[in-house]
This record gives C-alpha cells, sequence and structure tokens, in this order.
C-alpha cells in the first residue's frame, strides 16, 4: 500500500475488487453457464455487502475514527462471506454417501419460508452445493472466494490500522 493513500481510495480500492469479483460470477453464470447453489449466493451477498460497505465509506471520506467503524463492517461482511465460502468447501470434502440430499431451490424457499429459517436452511447446504463445478490451479471457486475474502480483510485492516 502507498504510504500517500487515502482512506478514501483504500475503500473504493475494495469496492473496485469486489466489483470485479462479481463481475467474473456473473461471467461465469451467464457464459460458462456455471449456475450458482444457495452457497455460492450468500457468497456473492458477501461481496456485494463488502463492496457497498466499501463503496459507502469511500463516499463518507472518513478519518481515523470513522474509518475504523467502516473498516469494521467491511471486515464482518467479508468474515460472513468467507464463513460460507469454508462451509461450502466442507460440503466438498465430504465423501459422497455423507453429502445432504439436494434441496429446493433458493427462489423458491424464499417464497415459502421466512428468512431465517432460509438461511438456516441454506447454510446446512445441499447436494448441489457439494458439487464442484470447476477448478483453477486444482482448488475449486469456493476455495478462491474464500482467498478473495480474506484479501479484502488483510488490506481493509491494514488500511484502517496503519500509522499517520
Amino acid at each position: 500500500m502507498g504510504l500517500n493513500m487515502t482512506n478514501r481510495q483504500g475503500f473504493l480500492l475494495v469496492a473496485a475488487a469486489c466489483a470485479g469479483a462479481m463481475a467474473f460470477a456473473l461471467y461465469a453464470q451467464y457464459q460458462l453457464g456455471e449456475e450458482p447453489c444457495p452457497l455460492c449466493i450468500l457468497q456473492r451477498i458477501g461481496v456485494m455487502a463488502a463492496g457497498t460497505l466499501a463503496l459507502l465509506a469511500a463516499l463518507h471520506n472518513p478519518r481515523r475514527a470513522g474509518a475504523k467503524v467502516w473498516g469494521g463492517l467491511v471486515v464482518l461482511a467479508a468474515l460472513a462471506g468467507s464463513g460460507v465460502s469454508l462451509r461450502q468447501l466442507w460440503l466438498q470434502s465430504l465423501p459422497a454417501d455423507q453429502v445432504p440430499q439436494c434441496g429446493p431451490g433458493l427462489e423458491f424457499l424464499m417464497e415459502s419460508f421466512p428468512l431465517w429459517q432460509v438461511l438456516s436452511k441454506v447454510l446446512k447446504g445441499s447436494g448441489e452445493c457439494a458439487t464442484i463445478q470447476g477448478t483453477f490451479l486444482g482448488m475449486s471457486m469456493p476455495f478462491w472466494v474464500a482467498v478473495f475474502f480474506v484479501g479484502v480483510i488483510v488490506w481493509t485492516l491494514r488500511l484502517v490500522w496503519r500509522r499517520g
């Protein structure tokens, strides 16, 4: 990180990275034909939440204390998203006979149940969440999403806790 980077520039960089991650997710879905499972959609929500919070922080252009508050919110969103990524990685590591059965789609769940029940059912995972649709350098997409979230967390913490 450059010594002269402002909080605004740092948060804008996080927002741009999140926009890029979402652009790739949409490319993978609509151009590569990789349909997102419910856990994938929750990871996307985590990316969008972190990016939106970072953009709002950049627009606010906070000083030191405000940057720590905004940074904490960005980190919380990224932690939630990385938790979902790790959950999906765990599901993908299960032997085939231990993978939960495929459940109804997220759209059906949202229409049929209250939000907390939907989140509970989705986080338990299902068969489609354990399917590895593709890999990059031998690792599945949830791994790379978790790496992305770790990068957002490290960058944000470094941004808001630097001296000067």
